[in-house]
């Protein structure tokens, strides 16, 4: 019998591995809305004029603020302008020195018939200190239905109106959306704008076309006023790190579903340099470790450059074979999907002539960031260091 020599094994394997790199970047291109389209489409046309139209319910709408980002004016100022026949905006800070004030004074003056609350509490409830802010915020809100927004995404004027159209369903129990990343400064918020695009995005894309509904988005975040009561209130996340995506498993444990809206959110990526950059996205990253470690495990694979380098290599220097065939096939294949990818992910042509040079530099980046994100016990956000922990789900019961 031939033995195996260990060096074919790795050789083997390795082809295998730039082959299945190919294939998920084909299915990302795939799976990914062009963001042109998404940009010009009018998600709540689409969520309510299907052919069956419920009455709109009141909406709470909690924002938890901290400090003056920038475009914060901008971005607070599209939740002021919704088509929303009845809703209420809280925005809350925890300390009354917060810059951000100054930004919701100038959204009560400018609209003065929009329900605008301030909220300053400085109680701390838990370890996350964005749960704390919602605890407090969520003793003022008096609708039946509540959407939670991060401070950093604009929406368009039918976004309410889309977002809650779904919980006419008894048996939804969570809407989140995915978010389209706008560039907010220099070179650095252009490589962290394509994190989201070309691979956050996609991944879920991909995860929900094959049946997941294992998420929850901070972009947004609709549920019921008794839905949230039923799981406890913003209690039973505020040592959560993740604490997005344990507020909707926390409904799915009671037999409820997560739809993902149509509606895609903008937000914005406003990191200046490389440090802030790798900080942020190493946590996000450590996140996925802690709700999801053996996808974060796998996830390796969906970093498509350097693979697509290594079949390159492996198809010129391993000889004139039917393998090295292959490989120079799937391996331009895997370029031709990963451009396919980055150009469906740009609104202009002129981002994505700018920004292709940058495809390489960020797979490779994510790779690196994947590595020491697989490591380390703790994330620091917002001045908090919280522990990277995998949270053990609880019962239909709570217990």
């Amino acid at each position: 019998m031939t033995s195996i020599s260990p060096a074919s094994l790795w050789d083997g394997l390795l082809v295998a591995l730039c082959c299945v790199a190919t294939a998920y970047v084909v299915v990302a291109a795939l799976a990914l809305p062009s963001a042109r389209v998404l940009a010009q489409r009018s998600p709540g046309k689409g969520a309510r004029d299907n052919g069956v139209r419920f009455p709109l319910e009141p909406v709470s709408v909690l924002k938890p603020l901290c400090g003056a980002e920038p475009r914060l004016y901008e971005n607070l100022s599209t939740f002021c302008e919704q088509t929303h026949p009845c809703y209420q905006l809280l925005f809350g800070v925890s300390s009354s020195a917060d810059p951000a004030i100054s930004i919701v004074r100038r959204l009560q003056a400018a609209f003065p018939e929009r329900d605008i609350a301030l909220v300053v509490d400085s109680r701390v409830h838990g370890h996350n200190l964005k749960v704390s802010n919602l605890m407090n915020l969520a003793a003022r809100a008096k609708y039946p239905l509540i959407v939670l927004a991060d401070s950093d995404i604009a929406v368009a004027p039918d976004y309410l109106e889309a977002v809650t159209a779904p919980l006419s369903d008894p048996q939804v129990g969570i809407v989140t959306c995915l978010y389209h990343a706008k560039s907010v400064g220099g070179f650095w918020t252009r490589v962290g704008a394509q994190f989201i695009n070309e691979w956050f995005a996609p991944s879920v894309r991909i995860a929900h076309a094959g049946g997941s509904r294992s998420f929850g988005f901070g972009a947004t975040l609709a549920l019921r006023s008794s839905v949230l009561a039923d799981i406890g209130g913003f209690d039973a996340l505020k040592d959560c790190l993740a604490d997005d995506y344990w507020l909707a498993e926390y409904t799915r444990q009671r037999g409820m579903a997560t739809v993902l809206s149509e509606v895609v959110v903008d937000t914005d990526v406003i990191e200046p340099d490389f440090n802030t950059l790798w900080l942020r996205e190493t946590r996000w990253l450590r996140t996925i470790r802690s709700i999801n470690p053996l996808g974060f495990a796998f996830l390796f694979i969906t970093f498509s450059s350097p693979w697509l380098l290594a079949g390159a290599l492996l198809a010129a220097h391993g000889g004139a074979g039917l393998r090295e065939a292959a490989l120079a096939v799937s391996t331009v294949l895997g370029i031709g999907a990963r451009i396919g990818l980055h150009a469906r992910a740009s609104r202009e042509s002129g981002e994505f002539w700018r920004d292709l040079p940058l495809v390489p530099l960020r797979d490779a980046l994510l790779a690196a960031q994947w590595f020491v994100a697989a490591f380390g016990s703790h994330v620091v956000w917002r001045g908090a260091r919280m522990p990277v922990v995998a949270r053990v789900a609880e019962g239909s019961d709570g217990t």
